[in-house]
């Protein structure tokens, strides 16, 4: 049997051609009966430097010992991982997106490169996910993705608290509304410890809706980082690996057109990150599948939007669990005719299949998760809106709460380091649509997310009383009336380079329309004096590459194009 599942390692452990191979690997302790077994490659994201990679490296131990138990050989190795959180702000979010294709050319090299059966990785934090999957897609082997948990909720005063709560606090402390000593108890106290951010945010949406695709064990997404169900979902990963790479069940086989609907229902569902979009149109470019801003916004019309979880709600991720996890949500939904359960899984069992034990979801004792028939939103949070403003289209996370409709003057900042220095002056008012451009993704370079921006404005109380728009990112923790990934971005000459301070812009959700009110004629008069601004960082290095390289927003952002 043996024999039967290294269809690749013993290119290097069998062939007589690569003795200096199946050398190093008796250099590193394994047997010649080591070398009869496939080789399964454990990526871990894990590093020191961010709560939610810490622990990947101690969970990666567990993986292997499972894979091991199953008469396998199990190699750990790593890839990187950049702190959406700590960069978010400043110029290391330049860097953020880019770590996500940085991340799955790693994985794609040593698999390729190591010939290796089969691949397990162990990922955190928001890039880690799409980029771990991106790479499976590509080597296309036997797979699995294990999420390394969300962080528990912090509490300050007795209030619960988590990063979001950070950010806002710095738009407390501008406007005098909090004081020192509570300014300094918040960020000392947001983040209890090991795990991704705890709310419905990047990091949570990916989990989620990658368990949705298929990609998981049931509930990986749902063990907090320090529950005990998470080392025991690394172990038991030894088992499910032997299952596909008997049945030869690939990602390509998991990832298709209706689990990628599955996903995005489910980000529909639980108010998930705008950065999914991005990711799941780049996770459909690495598996050879088409998915349009108007296969989004299909699936946005017809998926509710009902969990009251942060940023826009009340709870956490940690409470999720209590619920019956994610795989009794996802069971709701199939029930409502919104998932597909025949779509296969890494159990080699339908979806449909996995959900027959799982518990029904209850609604007369929890107020996390609403029934459809009473929606927080009848439709989906996320719209894709077109109009003279974003041609090529653009990505907007609208709750409701906020309203369905907005209509103001423009405050125009070039970078986000503008706005942020307007709002300090107190030049940020009501009835303003603040205009950040030159933050795509070749513009920024990168295409920083903008979660310092809307929390200043939600922490100074204006989160109704404004709307942000931009040709960059929103972070999954932001909330308000928010649009991005306008594309054409500013740097290539979209229309939001020409927009002026005191032009009229509307936002409408339900006509899908983001527009400025300035005719074609003054437009073109503008554009012959437009000169794009330089992005900074673009001299030589990666960013360089990535600014030559990079596809627009519409197309996912991906470098392999």
């Amino acid at each position: 049997m043996a024999n039967e599942l290294n269809k690749f390692s013993r290119t290097l452990t069998q062939e007589v051609s690569n003795p200096a191979a199946q050398a190093m690997l008796y250099a590193i302790g394994l047997t010649e009966e080591d070398l009869k077994k496939p080789q399964i490659g454990i990526a871990s994201t894990g590093y020191e430097g961010n709560p939610c990679n810490i622990h990947l490296n101690g969970l990666s131990v567990h993986v292997k010992k499972g894979i091991q138990a199953n008469d396998m050989v199990g190699l750990i190795f790593h890839t990187i991982g950049v702190s959406d959180g700590m960069t978010n702000g400043n110029d290391g979010m330049s860097y953020s997106l880019p770590s996500r294709d940085v991340i799955a050319d790693s994985i794609e090299n040593v698999v390729s490169a190591q010939w290796y059966d089969g691949l397990i990785t162990v990922v955190g934090c928001d890039k880690n996910m799409p980029g771990a999957i991106m790479a499976m897609a590509r080597v296309n082997r036997p797979s699995i993705m294990v999420y390394g948990g969300t962080v528990r909720s912090g509490v300050w005063k007795g209030k619960k608290l988590d990063i979001v709560s950070a950010f806002e606090a710095y738009g407390q402390k501008i406007t005098g509304t909090i004081s020192e000593e509570d300014y300094k108890g918040v960020i000392q106290n947001s983040i209890p410890g090991q795990g991704a951010c705890g709310g419905m945010y990047t990091a949570n949406t990916m989990a989620s809706s990658i368990e949705a695709l298929g990609l998981t064990l049931p509930n990986s997404s749902s063990f907090p980082a320090t529950h005990e169900g998470k080392v025991a979902e690394c172990v038991a990963i030894g088992a499910a690996m032997k299952v596909i790479l008997e049945k030869q069940i690939l990602p390509r086989d998991i990832i298709t057109k209706k689990s990628l609907e599955n996903a995005l229902t489910l980000v529909m569902a639980l108010g998930g990150s705008t950065n999914a979009v991005l990711h799941y149109l780049a996770i459909a470019h690495s598996a050879g599948i088409e998915l349009t801003y108007k296969d989004i916004q299909d699936i946005s019309d017809r998926t509710p939007f009902i969990a009251d979880l942060k940023p826009s709600g009340k709870y956490y991720m940690e409470d999720v669990l209590a619920l019956g996890g994610v795989q009794a949500i996802i069971k709701y939904l199939m029930k409502e005719g919104l998932i597909h359960g025949d779509c296969l899984t890494i159990s080699g069992k339908t979806m449909a299949e996995n959900l027959e034990d799982v518990v029904d979801l209850e609604f007369e004792n929890q107020k996390i998760i609403h029934r459809i028939s009473d929606p927080i939103k009848k439709t989906g949070h996320i719209q894709i809106l077109y109009g003279n403003l974003a041609t090529r289209g653009s990505v907007a996370k609208i709750t409701g709460k906020e309203g369905l409709k907005f209509e103001g003057i423009a405050k125009v900042c070039d970078k986000e380091e503008e706005m942020l220095e307007a709002f300090a002056k107190g030049e940020i008012k009501e009835g303003q649509v603040i205009v950040i451009r030159y933050e795509g993704p070749r513009g920024g370079p990168g295409m920083p997310e903008m979660l310092k921006p809307t929390s200043a404005v939600m922490g100074a109380g204006l989160g109704d009383k404004v709307a942000m728009v931009t040709d960059g990112r929103f972070s999954g923790g932001t909330h308000g009336f928010v649009v991005g990934h306008i594309s054409p971005e500013a740097y290539e000459g979209g229309t939001i380079a020409l927009v002026k301070d005191g032009d009229r812009i509307t936002i409408d959700a339900e006509s899908r329309e983001l527009t400025v009110h300035v005719s074609d004629e003054e437009l073109a008069e503008r554009r012959k004096t437009w000169k794009p601004l330089t992005p900074p960082f673009i001299e030589h290095g990666i960013l360089r590459k990535y600014f030559k390289n990079v596809s627009p927003a519409d197309e996912g952002c991906v470098t392999d194009k």
